[in-house]
């Protein structure tokens, strides 16, 4: 699990963020924060109260090589 922060340009200020590896949102904070270094410390702290155990699989960057194949050989020539 990741805790990161982030900013929107419709809002000011910092929230944080938890994500599993697999890059889904498991929660996020209401409450704005002023730094990063703020909002980012506080995730953690909500991190270390939620006693999850991240069974995700981060997502494939690429293809294998026997689906590229077969899709090769399915092109018509």
């Amino acid at each position: 699990m990741q805790v990161v922060a982030l900013s929107t340009p419709a809002r000011t200020g910092w929230s944080w963020r938890i994500v599993n590896a697999a890059g889904e949102v498991i929660e996020e904070s209401r409450e704005r924060f002023p730094s990063i270094a703020t909002a980012v410390a506080t995730g953690r702290a909500r991190l270390g109260r939620l006693k999850i155990v991240d069974r995700s699989v981060p997502p494939r960057p690429y293809r294998a090589a026997a689906q590229v194949k077969t899709a090769a050989a399915r092109r018509p020539s």
